[in-house]
């Protein structure tokens, strides 16, 4: 399966609403271009007492609507183009919810597996210490990603407030709690995307307790949803993979056990009582929901056609391609974006963000409440565009968050 260029994915996106909206070409190089864009080659000492040359990048998309937004991603297939879809994707993300951020995006080619924690944790402070001049919490504030967790976002943390000579807890979110970290963070997304899965089911009257749901990625996003959707909605699991294949069975799968069986085995392949399958095979299984949950590029032109689920809600950032947009919509199937689906990541940073600036702290609870007042509201407001439009709910989407971010330009103006 070839994989399309992210970059020109998240283009060919914002060009195909500027046409439905009637923009100029101008505002459209605005919208499609980063603001700014900064690659870093630093070296860092490993144990064996040699010198490796890390490249990262720290791309900022937009601040006509506020600070700059997103994750950091440690991957050997990080790519600058990559980089920049994620970081646009985030603006409109964060204009989907209704949040005062633009996007950004980071990340350093390396592999976080071959890598021991104090490799990772002086890569980490040294990528820290690079991009340094472009952070900071009204500038631009950084969040776990693909292989980066709370230990990675204390460790930048704590490296940039040595810079400034305090602690800056809002240059980052996803901290540990005791180090100003929210509640509710770890399942953030999934929860989110839990929410949106409810409500797609509502809008479609389907019964979550007679639903089943296939999950392609059994990460933190994965894992979570998992069990959200079977807990708090009663959804059945009958499939999860993770990098190295996934495990189906039509009864529902064991989560509890299934999360034993990787952790001893590094992988949910060979799980008792299941049949093993590719992740490919996730995609295609008759299920009601089908959750990729793993990384870009994975349904497109080739396989749309073969899947079977009507509900696909995306835990992932750009699992689709326009082709395969196009191809489900023609058939019916109901697919929630990710800049809306899994935008409860983004929406508990924010409140963490918040918390922090004003050193105030909320409940669980009230984090749950304000998460799904959020969610429930955006997904109503993009499905009525979608139905009154008479498009997809991703077109929908965009359609909604350009519109915002065009409005924040337009009327801040261009300096000078």
């Amino acid at each position: 399966m070839e994989k399309s260029n992210p970059y020109q994915v998240a283009i060919s996106q914002v060009r195909n609403v500027g046409r439905i909206l009637g923009l100029d070409e101008g505002m459209i190089e605005i919208l499609t271009k980063p603001k700014r864009e900064f690659t870093v080659n630093f070296p860092v000492k490993m144990d064996d007492g040699s010198i490796k040359v890390f490249t990262g990048y720290r791309v900022q998309h937009s601040i006509a609507r506020g600070p700059c937004k997103g994750g950091v991603r440690y991957h050997p297939g990080v790519t600058l183009d990559e980089v920049r879809a994620l970081s646009m994707w985030m603006t409109w993300k964060c204009a989907t919810v209704g949040l005062p951020f633009g996007g950004a995006k980071g990340g350093v080619i390396c592999d976080p597996k071959k890598m021991s924690k104090g490799e990772l944790e002086r890569m980490t402070r040294r990528f820290t210490t690079e991009i340094a001049p472009i952070i900071g919490p009204h500038e631009d504030i950084l969040a776990p990603d693909v292989y980066t967790d709370a230990q990675t976002m204390a460790w930048i943390m704590d490296t940039y407030s040595m810079g400034a000579g305090y602690s800056v807890p809002g240059v980052v979110t996803g901290k540990p709690i005791h180090l100003g970290g929210s509640e509710g963070r770890e399942e953030a997304t999934s929860r989110g995307v839990m929410y949106c899965i409810r409500e797609a089911m509502n809008v479609n009257d389907i019964d979550p307790q007679r639903s089943t749901v296939a999950i392609q990625g059994f990460g933190n996003v994965g894992k979570n949803a998992a069990r959200l959707l079977k807990d708090e909605l009663g959804a059945r699991i009958v499939a999860v993979s993770d990098s190295s294949g996934g495990v189906h069975d039509p009864a529902g799968l064991d989560l509890e056990a299934l999360e034993a069986h990787k952790k001893a085995t590094g992988s949910v392949k060979g799980f008792k009582g299941a049949r093993d399958i590719t992740n490919e095979e996730v995609l295609e299984l008759e299920c009601t929901v089908l959750v990729p949950a793993a990384l870009e590029g994975v349904i497109d032109a080739g396989n749309a056609g073969k899947i079977k689920a009507r509900i696909v809600a995306e835990g992932a950032n750009g699992p689709t391609s326009p082709e395969a947009d196009r191809i489900l919509f023609e058939r019916g199937i109901t697919l929630v974006p990710d800049i809306l689906c899994n935008a409860g990541g983004v929406t508990v940073s924010y409140f963490e963000w918040v918390q922090d600036l004003q050193y105030l702290f909320w409940s669980a609870g009230e984090i749950k409440n304000r998460l799904n007042q959020i969610m429930t509201y955006a997904f109503a407001k993009v499905y009525a565009t979608a139905r009154s439009r008479n498009v997809d709910m991703r077109t929908a989407a965009y359609i909604l968050a350009v519109q915002e971010v065009v409005k924040a330009t337009k009327e801040r103006g261009i300096y000078p």
